[in-house]
C-alpha cells in the first residue's frame, strides 16, 4: 500500500493548515511550482505514516503474543524484549517525526504569503566626498612579512 493512501495522526492537521484533504496535497506537491512547505510537511507526514504502521505492528504482534487463550509455553521473553525494543525505536521516530511537522507547520509562513515572490532592497552604496575620506595608510592591504 502507499503511503499517499496510510492515513496518519497529522492528516487533520494538515488538512487545516493546507485548506485540502491530503490526497489533493500529494497532487498539488507533484506540481514544479509546489510550495517547499508543503513538500517538507508531505515527506515527513510519509515518514510518520510508516513509524505509526510500525508501531501498530508491534502493538498487535504484544497483543497477540499475550492473548489470554495463548498456550502459556509458546510465550518468549527473548522474543518480548526484541518487540519492546522496536516498540521503543518505533515510538520514539514517531515522536519525532510528529514533533518535525509540528514545528515546520508552526514556522511556516502563512499559506497567503507563500506563493508571493521575495523582495529584497537593493543594497545602497554610500560614496564620501574627497574632502571627508580618509587616505588609505601606504601598508593597507599589504602582506605581513614573515619572522623566523
Amino acid at each position: 500500500m502507499s503511503v499517499r493512501l496510510k492515513s496518519s495522526t497529522a492528516d487533520g492537521q494538515l488538512q487545516d493548515v493546507f485548506g485540502a484533504p491530503v490526497a489533493e496535497l500529494y497532487a498539488t506537491a507533484t506540481a514544479p511550482d509546489a510550495p517547499p512547505a508543503l513538500t517538507r510537511a508531505l515527506e515527513l507526514r510519509s515518514f510518520l505514516a510508516l513509524a505509526e504502521e510500525q508501531v501498530a505492528r508491534v502493538r498487535d504482534r504484544v497483543h497477540e503474543a499475550m492473548a489470554p487463550d495463548r498456550d502459556m509455553g509458546e510465550l518468549s521473553a527473548g522474543d518480548l524484549r526484541f518487540d519492546a525494543q522496536w516498540l521503543e525505536a518505533a515510538l520514539d521516530a514517531r515522536d519525532g517525526y510528529r514533533a518535525a511537522l509540528g514545528e515546520l507547520l508552526r514556522t511556516m509562513p502563512p499559506p497567503d504569503q507563500q506563493s508571493r515572490p521575495v523582495r529584497t532592497a537593493q543594497p545602497v552604496v554610500a560614496v564620501l566626498p574627497p574632502s571627508l575620506a580618509a587616505p588609505a595608510s601606504a601598508r593597507a592591504g599589504a602582506a605581513r612579512a614573515h619572522r623566523p
